[in-house]
């Protein structure tokens, strides 16, 4: 397999922290021939740090010459940036969520079938290990399934990038930020049907389609290993000023309970993903350290009963990261070695639930 030549548009925080520096990591399967962002402090870092060129423009950076591109934008701008690199051509690994309406999951789609070339969307816990082993685990037909419960409790970034050489820049242009806020809110506008409130914007572009996209991308991955269908929305809200979302799902004809919940807290510098499969006599429990702590395992317990007496296993697989194997992924894709993973279809069922769940929340 050849090297890609890949270029990535933003270099904010994902971007600087986990995607420019796995890319460099991964020089067997890549050549980073080129960074994008509206930041003038931002292209000096990173061409400073990396040795590439840095550009204002995502046509500034299709002009160097690239077969694939990876897109850390802000969540707004990923539909305009995957369309324009496929209509440059291009091979395109988006960050999550892919975008905020379904139909503009579709454009893309359709896109992506015209310019026949890979589309994958970054979930990388897809590719843990542990999320791995979880699903070699799981009864068919979700037999005994009870309750699925996905909670997170979420300081941001901060407490576990301190040691990543990450600059942030307040000197993108103001024209820039107000065209991606207008973009952002005519996207959730279009996607539920109606302008939301401050609060339930912020609960759907927040803990929903940007937090919750995760755990739901995980959990519709287990849904479809165990031949469940897709549930009905049972209840939905946003609290905590808009810092919190939660809603319940029924599955299987109401015989089991899909709950979810993320709150932000800001001043707790602690992280806590859990994804919790209760059975008749048995659960599964993923166990999650933050993302930006690489190489850090997933716990994966598998807790059985006979009587009185429980075992609780904890599952040890491997210490692969999700950031870089879900690259490696991508490439082997681009390359025509492997179907793609994460793919349109996948983040199109993703945003439809959560948007749903969105509306269901703002709706009296």
């Amino acid at each position: 397999m050849g090297r890609l030549r890949i270029g990535v548009i933003g270099a904010g925080l994902i971007g600087q922290v986990e995607h420019i520096p796995n890319i460099v990591h991964l020089r067997d399967r890549f050549v980073l021939a080129g960074v994008c962002d509206p930041s003038p402090g931002a292209r000096d870092f990173v061409a400073a740090r990396h040795g590439v060129p840095a550009v204002a423009t995502p046509a500034e950076l299709f002009a160097l010459g690239l077969d694939a591109v990876a897109i850390a934008s802000p969540d707004a701008l990923h539909t305009e940036h995957v369309l324009a690199a496929l209509a440059a051509g291009l091979h395109v690994f988006c960050e999550k969520p892919l975008c905020y309406d379904p139909t503009d999951a579709e454009r893309i789609r359709v896109a992506r079938d015209l310019a026949r070339r890979v589309v994958q969307v970054g979930y990388m816990k897809r590719f843990d290990p542990s999320y791995e082993a979880l699903l070699e685990r799981l009864p068919a037909g979700g037999a005994g399934l009870r309750m699925i419960a996905v909670e997170v409790n979420d300081p941001g970034s901060w407490p576990f990038t301190e040691h990543h050489p990450y600059r942030a820049f307040d000197d993108v242009p103001p024209e820039a930020i107000a065209a991606a806020r207008a973009a952002q809110a005519r996207q959730v506008a279009a996607a539920t049907g109606r302008a939301l409130d401050p609060l339930h914007f912020r609960g759907a572009t927040g803990p929903y389609c940007s937090s919750l996209v995760h755990d739901v991308n995980l959990v519709h991955g287990m849904l479809e290993r165990m031949g469940v269908p897709d549930g009905r929305i049972a209840a939905a809200q946003v609290f905590a000023d808009g810092a919190g979302g939660a809603a319940q799902v029924r599955l299987l004809d109401g015989r089991a309970l899909w709950t979810m919940v993320h709150l932000a807290v800001p001043g707790l510098a602690d992280y806590r993903e859990r994804i919790t499969l209760y059975f008749d006599d048995r659960y599964l429990e993923l166990v999650f350290p933050s993302p930006y702590l690489n190489h850090q395992p997933t716990e994966l317990w598998d807790v059985r009963s006979d009587g009185h007496r429980a075992e609780r296993t904890l599952v040890r697989v491997g210490y692969q990261e999700p950031f870089l194997r879900e690259l490696e992924a991508f490439a082997a894709a681009c390359a025509g070695e492997a179907p793609v993973r994460n793919t349109v279809e996948h983040a199109a069922r993703d945003l439809r639930l959560l948007i749903a769940i969105a509306a269901k929340a703002a709706t009296p």
